[in-house]
């Protein structure tokens, strides 16, 4: 198996890119556990999207809440027998609160961030899936879910620059950054055994996968 030589591996990425599809397709493939975000149970987020000054607050506590329950769960399980899969990151979490939040209330984010981080197991991998603003937009409106329907793509443009700004300092795990703008990993079995063949090639701490590499 390409992937044997990791335990755990993290899809990340901004809203649109694909992170989720990806991570349930690499489950699939490779047979391995499946730990994904559950944004439909976030009752904040729709209105976050309505009014994101008013809804920033409590649809970022509720996801960190979320995310922190999940990695706790994920410390007790045992991370060598089978490849665990997820399509998020904890430390990428403040970047969404950097960029909504301000003030008190980022301060106080900041403050229960700190007090519940909790020691997670490290990826061995992080994938990193980029596309332009112009692509996330697109996804998403070619989806079509009804709550996501305010996001504009000025907002996008913001969160994908801030991803790439995290992506650009984060060392905690080896990163392999893909350009995931002509690539099909939900319906194309080829795109997704190049990008399997690419990370069981890894050898170094950041690398970056095009089409046509």
């Amino acid at each position: 198996m390409p992937l044997s030589k990791y335990h755990y591996v993290v899809v990340e990425g901004p809203i649109g890119v694909g992170k989720t599809s990806l991570a349930k397709r690499l489950a699939g493939r490779l047979n391995s556990t499946l730990v994904l975000e559950r944004p439909e149970q976030n009752p904040f987020l729709p209105r976050f999207y309505q009014d994101m000054s008013r809804f920033a607050l409590p649809t970022q506590l509720f996801f960190l809440f979320q995310r922190i329950g999940q990695l706790r769960e994920l410390a007790q399980m045992d991370l060598f027998t089978r490849l665990t899969v997820c399509d998020f990151l904890l430390e990428k979490d403040p970047l969404f609160a950097r960029l909504t939040l301000s003030g008190e209330e980022l301060h106080l984010y900041q403050q229960i961030y700190d007090s519940l981080k909790p020691q997670a197991p490290k990826p061995d991998l992080v994938i990193y899936l980029q596309a332009q603003p112009e692509t996330l937009y697109e996804r998403l409106r070619r989806r079509g879910v009804e709550f996501e329907r305010p996001i504009t793509g000025e907002y996008l443009a913001l969160l994908a620059d801030s991803y790439n700004r995290f992506f650009y300092h984060f060392n905690g795990s080896p990163v392999l950054i893909v350009n995931s703008e002509k690539l099909n990993f939900v319906t194309q079995d080829r795109d997704l055994d190049l990008l399997i063949e690419r990370v069981g090639a890894m050898r170094g701490n950041r690398e970056f996968f095009n089409w046509g590499d």
